[in-house]
């Protein structure tokens, strides 16, 4: 249950996150989760979107070359420590985090997490065995991969 996520470089200046944001938003892109890392001149810009083609194509055309990597998401309880206990076998296994983000929706005392693991597939393995829920591309709304 991987999901699809896009990349993006763009430059640490005024207006330029906000630009990309409103282009996307302009192309009836919906956003479902974001996370933006400063990186000094630039920053990385990781989207899940309701339609990756759409995004990546849009991005292109504006000389912003976009990256699609697999992430996986989590739903986990919003409880003090439930973000320990869903990391705890993983920690055992060898498996490390690579980065992670909060999904931007939030509902009936659950949030989901979005994960980039040393190797997805053996994490996707834990997690399921361990009997956490992995949300698929469905359950965020994005139609096209």
């Amino acid at each position: 249950m991987k999901l699809k996520q896009v990349a993006v470089n763009i430059e640490n200046s005024q207006g330029r996150l906000f630009e990309v944001i409103r282009m996307l938003g302009n192309a009836g892109v919906n956003l479902r989760a974001l996370n933006l890392v400063d990186t000094g001149e630039f920053g990385i810009l990781r989207l899940i979107v309701s339609d990756i083609a759409k995004t990546r194509r849009i991005l292109m055309e504006k000389q912003l070359p976009a990256m699609v990597d697999n992430v996986v998401g989590a739903e986990i309880e919003d409880k003090p420590g439930q973000l320990a206990a869903l990391l705890e076998p993983l920690q055992n296994a060898g498996v490390r985090v690579v980065y992670m983000y909060n999904y931007i929706g939030f509902s009936s005392g659950k949030t989901i997490m979005i994960f980039r693991f040393s190797d997805n597939d053996k994490a996707i393995e834990i997690l399921h065995e361990s009997g956490i829920k992995l949300i698929d591309a469905e359950a965020l709304g994005i139609y096209k991969e």
